[in-house]
């Protein structure tokens, strides 16, 4: 049966924190009224995040990895699991369970009001981060944030959040023309979502913040970069997008 809602888990090395964040989504899945499916996506993993992942699956039935033996980045293994997953929506997660995936379910008012993509946002009025991120890393979202806005996604007030939900169809032609495949590819997904004319919609999150993770300073480079690049692709016509 095709399921209502795909959860795709992108993952490298997360063999410690993958099984608290399942138990996690199982709690809330096995609860919900719409049926679901779960892909773990391995990018390459060194450890045993495969192997702990297929133990689990015994449990959660629901649950498959696709184990992918080079590591490619995060944003080839989110466009790998959008295109593979069945659902009717498809929704992208972090490893660590910064959101619980139940914030799904505020979504769903947005897609009946014909919303495409549905985006947590930690800078909009009702938004929560517990604790509060360091003020350098508000500082320097902030001001990528800004960059961000003025050449590609004006209105966006948080592009990067690792919580995001498209409808079959947007997730299908977005994710089909996708060329990044590191940090900056959430820029470049919601940039081509409203190239395409597809509605999105930014809620606020309650954000549980990471101190072990895995994004530094070039990180934050490589998305600013990435920005300047399909903003460079979209003047260029470089997506070959129909009208």
């Amino acid at each position: 049966m095709k399921p209502f809602l795909s959860v795709i888990i992108p993952a490298y090395n997360e063999a410690k924190r993958i099984i608290p964040t399942l138990v996690d989504v199982n709690r809330h899945l096995s609860k919900a009224e719409y049926s679901s499916e779960v892909i773990v996506v391995s990018d390459g993993s060194k450890d045993s995040t495969v192997e702990v992942v297929k133990k689990f699956s015994n449990l959660m039935k629901n649950l498959r990895v696709i184990d992918n033996k080079e590591n490619h980045g995060k944003g080839w293994v989110v466009r790998q699991g959008m295109l593979e997953s069945k659902g009717s929506w498809r929704l992208f997660t972090d490893a660590d369970n910064s959101t619980s995936v139940d914030h799904f379910n505020k979504m769903i008012p947005y897609f009946e009001k014909g919303y495409d993509v549905v985006i947590c946002s930690r800078d909009i009025k009702g938004a929560k981060l517990v604790p509060p991120q360091p003020w350098y890393k508000v500082l320097l979202g902030n001001l990528g944030n800004l960059f961000i806005q003025a050449l590609v996604l004006p209105g966006i007030w948080d592009t990067q959040c690792g919580f995001k939900s498209f409808s079959e169809e947007s997730a299908k032609k977005i994710f089909n023309l996708v060329k990044i495949d590191r940090w900056g590819f959430d820029v470049e997904a919601l940039a081509l979502a409203k190239k395409l004319g597809y509605k999105i919609k930014e809620i606020p999150v309650t954000w549980v913040n990471d101190p072990y993770s895995h994004v530094g300073i070039k990180g934050y480079i490589s998305t600013l970069w990435d920005v300047v690049r399909v903003r460079w692709w979209l003047w260029g016509g470089k997506y070959n997008i129909k009208s």
